[in-house]
């Protein structure tokens, strides 16, 4: 195991025996993926991740990440943009992760499809989920609620494009019933587009302080950083 990532294995073990535990409690069977976020650390925590078992990594920030990418291109991994995407760095993102989790408007929809344009004319699709600020908090990226149904309708027009479903953030609370009343409700508007037809089964809700809640209000995309890793470096 990488130095300084010693705990990481039992660190993951006990995250998913919280995890198992708490969907027996609530009568889930959703497989729970495991997104480990290396924000903020040294492509040695992606290693120790990958070491570890786990495949999925998630960044705040494209060029930390592309940089990540490219000293550690011989691991096996799904890279996660977990962070606000703006519009001019779409071109960046492009080819280079395998789920975008912060599609907040059409405009940038529609730019990123631009960029995958651009690729060529393969195949490539690259996933996305559309980011809701279900409680509405200013300082916080995300799509109104209300906005979700046109949003994930344009995404879906999109050749390049394949809508995997919503994610948010829940407030900054130790509160466990304020923030399953959160996650309940990107639950809720999932569960409407699936009732429309369309194909989203991913929830990507809960971090390190609430992942727990996140978990009992059926998520499946968990986004950990300090759980895994410890505190950030200064």
């Amino acid at each position: 195991m990488a130095m300084g990532f010693t705990a990481l294995p039992q660190n993951l073990t006990r995250v998913r025996e919280k995890i198992a535990s708490i969907q027996t409690r609530e009568g889930l069977r959703d497989d729970v993926r495991i997104v480990a976020v290396t924000k903020g650390h040294s492509g040695t925590a992606v290693a120790a991740a990958h070491m570890a078992g786990v495949r999925d990594v998630g960044e705040n920030r494209v060029q930390e990440a592309l940089g990540k990418q490219d000293s550690l291109g011989d691991l096996d991994l799904r890279w996660h943009l977990i962070g606000h995407l703006q519009t001019n760095k779409t071109k960046l993102v492009a080819g280079r992760f395998s789920l975008v989790h912060s599609i907040d408007s059409v405009r940038l929809a529609e730019a990123l499809q631009r960029s995958m344009e651009r690729l060529g004319d393969g195949l490539d699709l690259i996933e996305v989920l559309v980011q809701v600020n279900v409680a509405q908090e200013p300082q916080k990226s995300g799509c109104e609620p209300a906005a979700v149904p046109e949003i994930a309708s344009k995404v879906e027009e999109l050749p390049r494009l394949r809508l995997r479903g919503l994610m948010t953030m829940a407030p900054y609370t130790d509160n466990e019933i304020d923030q399953r009343k959160v996650f309940a409700r990107l639950r809720e508007q999932r569960d409407g587009l699936v009732a429309s037809g369309m194909d989203v089964p991913e929830l990507s809700m809960g971090m390190s302080g609430d992942y727990e809640s996140a978990v009992a209000e059926g998520a499946t995309i968990l986004r950990l950083g300090t759980v895994l890793f410890g505190e950030r470096p200064k």
